[in-house]
């Protein structure tokens, strides 16, 4: 049963994922596509995105609600790492990561989590995602990756003006009267939330530089991408919205959490050590750490 849904009401966001094309001198640009859609005119936002990490999710998110004139009431996403905390949610019920949800409540909407396995539930954006077949005839017949992104907006005008197969309308006729019960929001304020975090690669030695000293990171995020956060005493370490890590900032060279000098241990010079051999080196080292400057 098709449900529809009055003006201002609600968005449904998504990503198109694993897009893979060619340029003409036969470059392999690789990317995904961000997706949104307002759930009464159906207007649309589209962009071509390289990576989905919680930085660029909320540039495309602060953007869709530029280029569509405001922000709903509500807005649907599914279980994606930028928005949801996998480790604390369960199937019956998401939790949305801290940052994710200071971001919805700064810019005035409510989220609301798809439940798994439910696609319909977001079949606005679902349907959306289909419309990206129109690609395909690009493969080849484009310079730069730049110039994909340009191909991406272009295709999100065309879907705008051509009349929508749900309501026979041009999403970009039934967007201005949508726009009079979408609300204002800060744009200044959502901006920041890209400004708000700094990138770090995880090094094999488990660390990240923060002003010229290494902080540790738990193992298990090695090679990964993590953004850092900070004020004057603490440095907060995040991966896809969820904190994995803090630390009190010092002028030591080298700031260890016990947990992980014992697990970089464990996984190295020590792995078929007992605990209390390995107890005694990590206690051995923090102490010898700690006397560093």
């Amino acid at each position: 049963m098709r449900v529809e849904t009055s003006p201002g009401l609600s968005a449904q966001v998504d990503w198109k994922e694993d897009i893979v094309l060619t340029t003409r001198s036969g470059e392999v640009v690789k990317g995904s596509i961000f997706l949104y859609v307002l759930g009464y005119s159906r207007a649309k936002y589209l962009e071509f995105t390289f990576n989905r990490t919680q930085t660029t999710f909320f540039d495309c998110m602060t953007q869709a609600f530029v280029e569509t004139g405001g922000v709903p009431q509500e807005i649907w996403f599914d279980n994606q790492k930028v928005v949801v905390n996998r480790h604390k949610s369960n199937f019956g019920k998401a939790v949305f990561n801290e940052t994710f949800a200071e971001y919805a409540k700064d810019a005035g909407f409510k989220p609301i989590a798809c439940r798994p396995f439910r696609p319909q539930t977001k079949g606005k954006v679902e349907a959306l995602a289909r419309t990206m077949d129109r690609l395909r005839v690009y493969d080849h017949e484009f310079d730069t990756p730049l110039d994909l992104a340009e191909i991406v907006h272009l295709i999100c005008d065309q879907l705008n003006q051509e009349d929508s197969q749900a309501t026979g309308v041009p999403p970009a006729l039934l967007l201005d009267k949508e726009k009079e019960y979408l609300h204002s929001f800060d744009g200044e304020l959502l901006e920041s939330y890209a400004d708000r975090t700094v990138a770090r690669k995880v090094s094999k030695e488990s660390m990240i530089v923060f002003e010229n000293r290494r902080y540790s990171v738990p193992t298990r995020y090695i090679g990964e991408i993590v953004q850092l956060k900070h004020d004057d005493n603490t440095l907060w370490l995040y991966y896809n919205g969820e904190e994995v890590r803090s630390h009190v900032i010092t002028p030591k060279r080298f700031n260890y959490a016990r947990e992980d000098m014992a697990d970089i241990v464990r996984s190295d010079l020590y792995r078929n050590r007992d605990d209390e051999t390995i107890d005694d080196y990590v206690d051995h080292n923090m102490k010898m750490f700690d006397e560093m400057e």
